[in-house]
């Protein structure tokens, strides 16, 4: 795709957010369902083409709860991962915040320090949000490092909270505050 036919919604210093698109359902089932990527992104369950198909379905009569946007690098101009907000509670303010870089060939790139930053700014800038919470795999010790580097406070962690690889493991939990990311941008 060429840079005027990308649907641009964010555009950061390497990167490109833009809004998920039925086009590439294909890719995004791949990354699910990739051993190496779905380990830390909690995917379980194998996900079809079809059963991604159904996240397009409109939605009538409900609020929206989650907001993904795709990940482009612009360098190689190709979408590597998605971002995005769920469990968005509209009247108090928060929502859980996350991503996956899907390409294993794009980690250790900074593409998900510079994508943390974008989403927190349209998290509280456009949408008002009040409060982002996050949480990692403690062994995933690149997310949580892009969380603290980011200003997000370290709450604590959950003991046995998931099972990965035949074994429960601890996550550890994140929140930031409006005013506090407000205050740190001064």
């Amino acid at each position: 795709m060429e840079k005027q036919d990308i649907p641009l919604f964010i555009e950061g210093q390497n990167v490109y957010l833009i809004p998920q698109s039925l086009e590439r359902v294909n890719l995004y089932v791949k990354w699910i369902n990739d051993p190496k990527v779905r380990k830390y992104s909690r995917n379980i369950l194998p996900v079809t083409v079809d059963d991604a198909k159904g996240w397009f379905e409109p939605q009538e009569g409900r609020v929206r709860k989650f907001i993904v946007l795709e990940i482009w690098y612009k360098k190689d101009n190709k979408p590597v991962g998605h971002t995005f907000l769920t469990g968005i509670d509209w009247k108090n303010g928060w929502a859980n915040v996350g991503m996956t870089i899907g390409e294993p060939d794009y980690w250790n790139k900074n593409i998900a320090t510079e994508v943390t930053d974008l989403i927190i700014e349209y998290a509280f800038s456009e949408l008002n949000l009040h409060k982002l919470h996050a949480g990692a795999i403690v062994a995933n010790i690149g997310s949580w490092t892009v969380a603290e580097k980011k200003g997000f406070t370290f709450e604590g962690i959950r003991k046995d909270e998931l099972f990965v690889d035949g074994e429960y493991v601890d996550v550890k939990t994140y929140y930031l505050l409006k005013d506090e990311w407000r205050e740190r941008k001064l």
